[in-house]
């Protein structure tokens, strides 16, 4: 069992707000694709728009209000018009998983119609190291 976070002796932290993962797995997936050389801009200045139609992010422990922690992002599933990133959320110091999530997505176009993942996502899917 892991040890209770150290302030707590001094009465009951603030939690992360749940729905505040899903900002880390934005900024997570954001730093992956401009880590990548194909940023988020680039992406929907090519015609492209990926949004979200799946979300898992179920926590374990919670963060607490000025815990330092990283983000851990990687391509999962490429299918011809979705993908899917994988997410793991550890504490900085203790290394504990707080949270495993992924979100799916759809490549649609401007006009928000469902299109095929483009070339240069789909090849970074391919030659992302497992």
């Amino acid at each position: 069992m892991p040890e209770p976070h150290p302030l707590r002796r001094h009465g009951p932290l603030p939690v992360v707000y749940h729905a505040n993962y899903l900002r880390y797995f934005e900024f997570g997936r954001a730093s992956l694709m401009r880590d990548t050389a194909y940023s988020y801009r680039e992406i929907e200045e090519s015609g492209y728009i990926y949004p979200i139609i799946q979300i898992a992010s179920p926590t374990t422990p919670p963060l607490y209000y000025d815990d330092a922690f990283c983000v851990h992002t990687r391509p999962a599933e490429l299918e011809r018009v979705r993908l899917r990133f994988d997410y793991l959320i550890t504490h900085e110091k203790t290394h504990d998983i707080v949270c495993k999530g992924f979100t799916r997505h759809c490549a649609v176009n401007v006009s928000g119609t469902p299109v095929e993942v483009d070339e240069k996502t789909a090849r970074i899917w391919k030659i992302f190291p497992e």
